[in-house]
């Protein structure tokens, strides 16, 4: 069956290569092991019974690869796929409107699903379930009228940064919910290279190494690093992307060697500076750095999380030692006697 990928806005030059970059099978997709495993088997077992694959939550920090397994769920069931996002869907009629677009078997991917608001989210509950929804027709009194509408048989494909903030009705009619975690740097060094052969980009080993080092764990930086630091190498050198020519780009687009940037550097700071190290909540130290609270738990946390930069406790935020010592802080003696 012929596939179409309808988007809700124009994709620009930079979204076109970005696509051209992602893996179209599971085969092909680095990284990601159990869900790439469990995804083949749940998808496997509903083409032999040519049922549609059952509802499939996406949840982690941005960049690592939602979107692009979608697509690939789509593809590997030969189906088609329709792509919004919550806030686009302002209103009941507009899911009513998306689904029944839809053609039996077919995939619908809402990002950003957490901001779906209650009223959409309760029109999904029967649509999700049962494939079929209710519309009331007119105002009040003896003139509304219900009508029952059946629905195709689709997959509803959600993905999100903040899975706590779905319902949980909304969450418990997923049958298959996933977390994405963040990649080694072995599996980094392989998208590099992909992505660089496919951009037909010169790197050498080291280079590809440095770039994925300072990646943050996340395929979309390290690809977004790799079309900058292209850019430094074509006018500063001669084109190819080696481990000097790496580290000088890097550092020029203010990331350290482990991949902090300057707005994780402003946060660990703060924290240090202005509240003693924590604990803190993240929305007073978005407030003192000038960040939206959401963007600060949702884009740099997770990461500093990761690498234990961050610990969070019951009372809030603390900065760990292993951060005091990365940016050459001195660590309290008073922290150490605790």
């Amino acid at each position: 069956m012929a596939r179409r990928i309808i988007t809700t806005e124009k994709m620009n030059e930079d979204v076109t290569i970005e696509t051209s970059l992602r893996p179209r099978f599971l085969k092909d997709y680095i990284g990601q092991e159990k869900i790439k495993s469990t995804l083949n088997i749940y998808i496997e077992a509903a083409k032999q019974r040519g049922e549609t694959l059952d509802h499939v939550l996406l949840f982690g920090p941005p960049g690592l690869g939602k979107t692009t397994l979608a697509n690939i769920i789509a593809n590997e069931m030969g189906v088609d796929i329709k792509t919004t996002s919550g806030p686009a869907i302002e209103k009941p009629g507009d899911i009513v409107a998306v689904i029944k677009g839809l053609r039996e078997g077919d995939i619908l991917f809402i990002d950003e699903i957490h901001r779906l608001n209650r009223q959409v989210e309760e029109v999904l509950y029967s649509a999700m379930e049962d494939f079929f929804i209710d519309v009331v027709i007119g105002t009040g009194g003896t003139n509304a009228k219900s009508m029952h509408i059946r629905l195709p048989k689709f997959t509803l494909i959600g993905a999100t940064t903040r899975a706590g903030m779905l319902t949980a009705p909304l969450r418990d009619r997923f049958g298959v919910v996933s977390r994405m975690e963040f990649y080694s740097e072995e599996e980094l060094r392989t998208i590099v290279r992909n992505s660089a052969r496919a951009l037909k980009i010169d790197i050498d080993a080291e280079g590809a190494e440095e770039l994925a080092r300072r990646s943050r764990g996340t395929p979309r930086l390290a690809n977004r690093f790799l079309k900058r630091v292209r850019d430094f190498a074509q006018v500063t050198s001669d084109g190819k992307i080696d481990g000097e020519i790496a580290r000088y780009a890097l550092d020029r687009l203010e990331v350290d060697p482990i991949g902090l940037d300057h707005i994780d550097r402003a946060i660990l700071m703060t924290m240090i500076e202005k509240f003693g190290g924590g604990p803190v909540g993240t929305g007073a130290v978005a407030t003192t750095i000038g960040e939206d609270q959401g963007t600060v738990e949702d884009v740099y946390e997770p990461y500093l999380v990761q690498i234990g930069f961050i610990l969070r406790t019951p009372r809030g935020r603390v900065v760990s030692k292993e951060a005091y010592d990365h940016l050459g802080v001195p660590y309290p003696e008073q922290k150490t006697a605790k």
